[in-house]
């Protein structure tokens, strides 16, 4: 993944409906889909849209209150996602069940409300399992659930909130040298492994083909081209520190893309600006507990993290 992500900057050449044209069409080629010229003359300017957009509302989210921002932030990721999805789905929206959030959320309870112990599941059509097939190959998710707890601790730029606020570790770094990258060995205690079961376990996983080098000091050490990888799962870039990290729960969710994962934070968070106003309100002006510096802190990192993880998807088709 890469780091020379200049924020709405790096958009700017899709901004051009002659590029984006020939964009799609290679695209569409790529995927030996019928007539790619004329699909990607029929989609360049809803593609623009998207991304124009998406561009619009993650804009105004950074310059408005905490209250509303989650509401702009979620509906600027579905544009963006809009845009990526006609990137392999020129038909894009085929039927109206596509349109659906594809989450629900369930009934909430008044009291003692936990934000991190709220879950979402997984619905058969719509926005959530579109994305996960066409873009990330993934099936079969309809009733599935996780929790937000779950789901923010994998996400890498909270791993210094984590740390403050409940003294967990829920990355460990990755230092990068070259095409050699290390890690702590202390990790091994966190997974419960030995050194040659945690490589396999973590060769297994790999989206990208790796190499360990065998030696003897206190890290863990492996080759890779991480940098030709659009997401190198199962680790997550931290756009903040600008490194790798590997997530230290290895949960149900330790391979879900990371776009998948703002997906569902926002969603419920714009659920509940929308529709849990009390609850929400009280939280922003109250504080009463760990939720609000969680929840203020993914916010603060996705403004960010969306627009880049769209542009890296994107750039590596």
């Amino acid at each position: 993944m890469s780091s020379s992500f200049k924020e709405w900057n790096s958009y700017t050449l899709f901004f051009s409906a002659e590029y984006s044209q020939t964009y799609l069409k290679k695209c569409y080629r790529k995927l030996n889909l019928d007539q790619p010229d004329m699909k990607s003359f029929e989609n360049c300017y809803p593609f623009m849209y998207y991304l124009e957009h998406g561009k619009l509302y993650y804009e105004q989210a950074e310059k408005s209150p905490l209250a509303i921002q989650p509401i702009l932030l979620f509906y600027g990721l579905v544009h963006l996602i809009k845009a990526c999805i006609l990137t392999v789905e020129p038909d894009y929206p085929e039927t109206t069940s596509v349109l659906a959030h594809g989450v629900s959320t369930r009934k909430r309870k008044k009291q003692q409300y936990s934000f991190t112990e709220d879950e979402v599941k997984f619905q058969k059509n719509g926005l959530f399992s579109l994305m996960a097939e066409k873009m990330f190959h993934m099936k079969q998710l309809e009733g599935e659930k996780a929790t937000m707890g779950e789901v923010l601790e994998l996400i890498p730029e909270l791993s210094g909130i984590y740390a403050d606020l409940k003294g967990k570790q829920i990355f460990e770094p990755v230092t990068e040298n070259g095409t050699v990258y290390s890690m702590s060995k202390s990790l091994l205690d966190q997974f419960h492994m030995t050194e040659n079961r945690f490589k396999e376990f973590f060769q297994s996983k790999a989206a990208t083909p790796l190499s360990f080098l065998s030696e003897d000091t206190d890290s863990i050490s492996f080759k890779a081209s991480l940098a030709d990888t659009g997401e190198p799962l199962p680790l997550r870039y931290n756009l903040e520190n600008q490194q790798y990290a590997f997530p230290l729960n290895k949960g149900d969710l330790f391979l879900y893309p990371e776009l998948l994962l703002h997906y569902l934070l926002l969603y419920n968070l714009g659920m509940i600006a929308r529709y849990e106003t009390e609850w929400w309100s009280e939280l922003i002006k109250m504080m009463p507990n760990e939720d609000y510096p969680l929840i203020q802190s993914f916010l603060k990192s996705t403004v960010k993290k969306g627009p880049y993880l769209i542009y890296q998807y994107l750039m590596k088709k």
